[in-house]
């Protein structure tokens, strides 16, 4: 068995193309949809990061607003800034890039952002109204990861996932969404961390394994049973003399291996990456989308 690979670019693209029809209908009506974006610092990272943000608003027709403040910026100054996003009715979504620098409250600036314009999903109240299945923007990578699978034709109802990983970012969200009583969901879920003692154990029993540890190789060959799906959140650096950079982007999973057992998995780059951002311009439509409600 050679698992099939779930290409993110190309789900990426289909999302993307129907979100631009979305916002020229939006436009039509007289609204366009507005994006803030937030950068403090020069963490090289990050402005690549923002600036393919900025690049797929572009992209889709949406106005971005883009707000680069020197790495000196104040906590003053910038809670300032967010409370002018909150009541410009030019933006309909906020994105505060992190990490910030230290000298930085970050929970106090996410929690600054006015809930309906969350569309990290990172608020509390935006968090709070995911556990309770109500109308929330969901978090951008594991709503990536479920579009993946539902995109892909995998049966969520009754499957058993194995989440690795319990980030406030990926693993907690993703197990939350997955088990909501939805047709996008309905799974059976586990969740397993540095606290396991035998991840193997529960990955075997997987349907589905969503691998977001933070390290190359957590999940090996003989943690899979023949024909799960295995998804691959992790991003990571590997030392590789025979690249130009000195290393190579692998994720979690030991992919070559683990592919001839799965039926299907995504690759490290180019699975769930490109769905991350995606789904942020996804929740800054869905939100200008509210305004006529």
């Amino acid at each position: 068995m050679t698992a099939k690979i779930i290409d993110g670019q190309q789900v990426a693209a289909s999302i993307r193309a129907e979100l631009k029809a979305e916002v020229q209908q939006l436009k039509a009506r007289g609204l366009t949809p507005g994006l803030g974006v937030v950068l403090v610092g020069d963490d090289p990272a990050s402005k690549s990061y923002v600036t393919a943000k900025e690049r797929a608003c572009h992209e889709i027709g949406l106005f971005s607003d883009d707000n680069r403040l020197a790495a000196a910026t104040t906590q003053a100054e910038l809670l300032k800034l967010i409370g002018k996003l909150n009541t410009d009715p030019k933006i309909h979504g906020i994105l505060v890039q992190l990490p910030l620098p230290r000298h930085l409250n970050e929970s106090e600036v996410l929690l600054a952002i006015d809930p309906d314009k969350d569309v990290d999903g990172f608020h509390p109240v935006n968090v709070g109204r995911m556990v309770l299945g109500q109308q929330a923007y969901l978090p951008c990578t594991p709503h990536g990861v479920v579009q993946l699978l539902v995109r892909s034709g995998v049966a969520l109802k009754g499957a058993h996932v194995v989440v690795v990983g319990r980030s406030n970012i990926v693993g907690k969200p993703l197990a939350n969404m997955l088990l909501q009583k939805n047709e996008r969901a309905n799974a059976t879920v586990t969740i397993c961390h540095t606290g396991t003692k035998d991840i193997g154990y529960f990955t075997r029993q997987a349907d589905i394994v969503v691998a977001a540890a933070g390290h190359p190789n957590t999940i090996t060959a003989d943690m899979i049973k023949p024909g799960a799906v295995v998804i691959d959140v992790g991003v990571n650096r590997v030392a590789d003399a025979s690249r130009k950079t000195g290393y190579r982007l692998v994720g979690d999973v030991d992919f070559e291996a683990v592919k001839a057992q799965a039926s299907l998995i995504t690759p490290v780059p180019g699975g769930v990456g490109p769905m991350t951002i995606t789904m942020l311009l996804f929740n800054t439509v869905e939100s200008a989308k509210r305004m006529f409600a």
